[in-house]
């Protein structure tokens, strides 16, 4: 009888909630009935994101639940990206020739923000990848040559400054830093010039990277220039990153590094002092083998991130993880235990390089939260199927379970 009656509360339940309330981990626990990730990370000195996209703000309520439950960080996956916001048809209207933009989806996502008391990582000001060609052609049209240096440069340094000026007016301190660029350093030696130190991509599959060919060498340090130009107008308390991937591997550490060190030489101030233009690296999170199990869960993988972590903050620099899976493609108990497992040492190496009198390591933000086991193609690989800290129907978790007691001790 009290079965039938429990059964009957939950259905009456699942009418006026979000199913994920109704999620229960093995223990008859829900995500409720833990105190937040985010609020046990900060006793370590770093904070917990997440990411979000249009459609979860649109139409997925229990994702957002679990989301501002947990975490305090939050990234738009797309919608603040140039190629999300430039707008075409406005900018060839434009009689001042300045690009346009349309802000409709990402000022719905940081209003949702707002509203509920996240931060957002602002991602990403300058990415060649994806990039729209007409965004350097004459006239903003395609069928058009591409445009000289000057206005190429023009035309970045308003983008930079008129979107990182819209967020800052609308939604004030809502976006706490910035990536200003992304994925500039290339993977092979094929991908750069041989005396750049700095591995600055020449190529991204073949093509041009449009930004170092038609900006300049320098592209990343004046864009960097740029926003720093910007923050520091609006007075406003917004750190500027560089976000890769691969950002462990010894030899794009060391390429991001001579980077760094290049954007904090580029520009000096009245009194002939150079200015620290960036503040942070955002070391992109995947870990793991792309597609293959066997490269996943390696204590290579921690080790790496360790040293790379407080090499960075040797540097004077922040980091971020950014875009964190902790990639897992099987389902079975032993699996999943290891996963687990793994997932528990990161953190109590997350705990170990912030245990110092310096805390180089100031946000992790997760991309993988959830598991996806019909994901195909791109995302199947990148983020993999199992790897979430909770199911897709959001139960909690073996691996929830453990990095959150080991955040508790």
């Amino acid at each position: 009888m009290k079965k039938i009656a429990l059964l009957v509360v939950l259905v009456l339940l699942a009418g006026i909630m979000p199913l994920s309330c109704l999620a229960l981990d093995e223990n008859g626990k829900t995500k409720d009935d833990y105190v937040s990730l985010d609020s046990l990370a900060r006793e370590y000195g770093f904070v917990m994101g997440a990411c979000y996209n249009y459609n979860h703000v649109k139409s997925n309520p229990a994702y957002l639940d679990f989301v501002k439950t947990h975490f305090s960080s939050i990234t738009c996956t797309n919608e603040t990206k140039a190629y999300s916001l430039l707008d075409q048809n406005k900018s060839k209207a434009n009689k001042d020739g300045m690009p346009e933009m349309n802000y409709y989806q990402a000022d719905k996502m940081l209003a949702w923000a707002q509203e509920n008391g996240l931060k957002v990582r602002g991602h990403v000001l300058v990415w060649d990848a994806y990039m729209n060609d007409w965004f350097f052609r004459e006239g903003y049209d395609s069928k058009n040559p591409y445009a000289d240096q000057e206005t190429i440069r023009a035309r970045t340094r308003y983008y930079i400054d008129q979107v990182i000026t819209h967020f800052e007016e609308n939604f004030p301190g809502v976006i706490y830093c910035w990536d200003v660029v992304n994925e500039a350093i290339g993977d092979n030696a094929k991908e750069w010039d041989n005396k750049d130190a700095r591995h600055i991509r020449t190529i991204r599959s073949g093509k041009d990277n449009l930004f170092k060919t038609y900006m300049g060498d320098d592209y990343v340090e004046y864009s960097f220039l740029c926003a720093k130009d910007t923050v520091e107008k609006l007075g406003a308390d917004i750190k500027l990153f560089y976000n890769d991937y691969n950002m462990f591997f010894p030899e794009k550490r060391e390429a991001a590094i001579a980077l760094a060190r290049s954007i904090n030489s580029y520009a000096k101030d009245e009194n002939g002092n150079f200015r620290k233009l960036i503040d942070g690296m955002g070391m992109q999170g995947y870990i793991g083998g792309y597609g293959k199990q066997q490269d996943c869960m390696k204590d290579s993988h921690i080790t790496r991130i360790e040293t790379s972590i407080r090499l960075y903050g040797k540097e004077g620099l922040e980091v971020h993880i950014t875009e964190m899976a902790v990639r897992n493609f099987q389902n079975d108990t032993e699996t999943v235990a290891l996963h687990a497992d793994f997932y528990g040492r990161l953190f109590e190496m997350f705990k170990e390089v912030n245990s110092g009198e310096e805390k180089p390591l100031t946000c992790v933000a997760i991309w993988g939260v959830t598991d996806n086991p019909t994901a195909t193609g791109y995302n199947y690989n990148l983020l993999s199927p199992y790897g979430g800290l909770v199911t897709e129907k959001y139960q909690i978790k073996t691996a929830f379970d453990t990095v959150h007691k080991v955040l508790s001790e």
